[in-house]
């Protein structure tokens, strides 16, 4: 079928095409008679405005980008959910893109979102990325950019982050709190912040109760998976046999470290006490349950694109925006494996 057009609504009612937009777009200035019958006919012959005409008059896409390192973590499924809640309210539709924590493919989702001409583009690092010129050349060309979750503290612009340096702190004090002496930190790889700041908190809460750090205690999950969680776990009872408390990266880690130690028939909490850090809801299912950071990945979502629209806006008023940083709360759930 020929797309409608407003000419051919026009023609039909014998009434002009100005007369016919404005009144599709209740214009005071057309009677309420007009209105009625343009709109009848619009129906009746299934008109629908053509989108690429309207971004190009308002000189907007209605499209949003969303880079994440993965889209079946809970943790970003949640994050996702948030920003399309909020999306759909705004008449936006979101393209979102899965870096897989792998640097160059994220460098060519940047470039596929930069020549589709999204209004604005919402991004959590890969854990491999170093170099940061891909994000830099979005702010160069001006393109509205909030980072979430792992972020570069070298790029100036707005950022919906919590504060892993002191939820780390807390889930480490946990176990302490717990009688826990000998603790173990089953950390993300070296470069990402957030995975850099859990190692930060959890190095300082020892010293702070006068626990003394060792690095031999301190394993690296690059993948900061189950498999990643189980391979540091039968590493650790390989080199430790005092350890009495782990505080994991992820909770996904710390499923597979409680996985190894009830297949060795080691007893959590009652030889070593776990945490783990996001509260996925597999925490809860498996058993012992898990204790762990509430990690509001929901409202991560939310108040990220809340301060992407607030740019768009600006750039489109042409206001000065000032890149914002947002830190949201998180808290220590606790539960069976402390």
């Amino acid at each position: 079928m020929k797309e409608v057009t407003l000419k051919q609504i026009a023609e039909n009612l014998g009434i002009s095409i100005t007369t016919v937009s404005k009144a599709l777009k209740d214009y005071p200035d057309v009677s309420a008679k007009t209105k009625a019958r343009v709109k009848e006919e619009a129906t009746k012959l299934n008109y629908k405005p053509n989108v690429f005409a309207v971004n190009l008059r308002t000189k907007e896409s209605k499209t949003l980008g969303l880079i994440i390192p993965e889209v079946v973590h809970h943790f970003f499924s949640s994050v996702i959910n948030g920003i399309i809640e909020q999306a759909e309210k705004k008449g936006y539709l979101v393209i979102i893109l899965q870096s897989n924590e792998n640097f160059e493919l994220e460098k060519k989702q940047v470039e596929l979102l930069i020549s589709k001409r999204v209004d604005g583009i919402m991004i959590s690092l890969a854990s491999s990325t170093a170099d940061i010129s891909h994000i830099n050349r979005i702010k160069e060309l001006e393109i509205p950019l909030v980072m979430f979750d792992k972020i570069s503290k070298l790029v100036d612009c707005s950022k919906i982050i919590i504060d892993d340096r002191e939820a780390a702190y807390k889930a480490t004090k946990h176990l302490i709190d717990q009688g826990c002496k000998r603790i173990a930190h089953f950390r993300g790889p070296l470069l990402p912040q957030n995975s850099i700041d859990r190692f930060l908190g959890y190095k300082k809460a020892l010293e702070d109760h006068g626990i003394t750090y060792d690095s031999s205690l301190v394993y690296i999950c690059e993948r900061v998976n189950y498999e990643d969680g189980r391979k540091a776990a039968q590493k650790l009872l390989d080199d430790h046999d005092d350890v009495d408390g782990i505080f994991t990266n992820t909770d996904l880690i710390a499923v597979g470290t409680i996985a190894v130690f009830n297949e060795r028939g080691i007893k959590v909490p009652e030889q070593v006490s776990i945490m783990g850090f996001s509260n996925w809801f597999v925490s809860q299912a498996i058993t012992p349950s898990l204790s762990t950071v509430d990690q509001p990945g929901y409202q991560m979502g939310k108040q990220t694109f809340k301060m992407l629209r607030k740019e768009i806006k600006a750039k489109k008023n042409k206001r000065r925006f000032t890149p914002t940083t947002v830190t949201l709360p998180t808290a220590v759930i606790k539960r069976n494996s402390t």
